[in-house]
């Protein structure tokens, strides 16, 4: 599982999402509950809240005596995933081809294609570069060419991606559209969620260096930075490589290259373990991300990704 994926996949049930909205201002009693958010079939209601308690979004009260009710609760799990949900709409508003509402029957295709291109690493393949279709079956061998066809098919319906069908060569190359750009704060969200309610968050190389290219394309530097800086995520103990994330290379405040390759001397860093890259972004104390090098490179690097991830600390505190 990719980090963020439970999240956005909780999210991406219409159902979940109304059952948390209907929460959001007080507990209620479960036939309360199921007429507030349409009447679903008891068997599928008793499922999803099942879902979402055991999760730990919802809390499960029995009251006391006969016929004894049941009633639901948010928990402060619950609560933070609609905060998710925020930002999760505010992307969906975005989409290009008009608003869309959370929870609705566009948003659950519109998530599902996105996830389902974050988890086959296909955001990951695109966010490098422009490929076409047979290069991207080389580079992920793991799943099928038809697969491939279907996701890739799904997110240029969505808006996800576009076809290039003026560059030269064999095949029509795909690349990212700026609405993908603009997801990695909804991606960063769902998993900085699951960093902290969940155990394991799924969190791997591909993620960090998908988000931290998607996260590039959005950024404006501050005037006067020239220079090169790495954004460096270090993965748990055993892991290969050590690190992962990208080099950027700025000019006159305008960044012209990104490279996943960490090897290479740089002017600036900015590095720390994901728990306080976590920190970091919802803006909580004691986050030990370290500078290293020319400061004010890494400073305005910070800063400007800080803007690209606006919307975090009001989502997850």
């Amino acid at each position: 599982m990719h980090s963020g994926e439970r999240a956005l996949s909780l999210l991406s049930v219409p159902l979940n999402v109304h059952i948390l909205r209907a929460l959001k201002e007080e507990e209620r009693g479960l036939t309360e509950l199921t007429r507030a958010v349409g009447l679903p079939p008891a068997s599928t209601m008793r499922s999803y809240l099942r879902s979402l308690v055991e999760i730990g979004a919802l809390t499960r009260h029995r009251e006391g005596g006969f016929p004894g009710g049941v009633s639901y609760a948010l928990t402060p799990a619950g609560e933070d995933l609609l905060k998710v949900g925020e930002i999760l709409q505010r992307w969906l508003r975005e989409a290009p081809d008009g608003p869309i509402a959370l929870g609705s029957p566009a948003s659950k295709s519109a998530v599902k294609a996105l996830l389902d291109g974050w988890c086959a690493n296909l955001v990951r393949a695109l966010a490098a570069r422009p490929l076409p279709l047979t290069r991207i079956d080389r580079l992920i061998p793991q799943i099928s060419y038809p697969t491939l066809e279907r996701r890739l098919t799904a997110m240029r319906l969505v808006g996800l991606v576009e076809a290039q069908r003026d560059r030269p060569g064999r095949g029509t190359p795909y690349c990212v559209t700026p609405w993908l750009s603009r997801a990695v704060a909804t991606l960063a969200a769902a998993a900085a969620w699951e960093s902290r309610y969940v155990d394991d968050t799924g969190l791997g190389r591909l993620d960090v260096e998908a988000a931290f290219l998607l996260a590039a394309r959005t950024l404006e530097l501050p005037p006067g930075i020239s220079g090169t800086c790495r954004l460096a995520v270090e993965m748990p103990a055993g892991a290969d490589p050590r690190a992962a994330g990208v080099i950027l290379g700025v000019e006159e405040s305008r960044i012209t290259s990104s490279t996943t390759r960490l090897g290479d001397d740089v002017d600036a860093s900015v590095a720390g373990p994901p728990a306080d890259w976590f920190r970091w972004m919802i803006g909580s104390e004691g986050s030990r991300i370290e500078l290293g090098g020319d400061t004010w490179i890494a400073r305005g690097v910070l800063a400007s990704l800080r803007d690209a991830l606006m919307p975090l600390p009001a989502a997850t505190r």
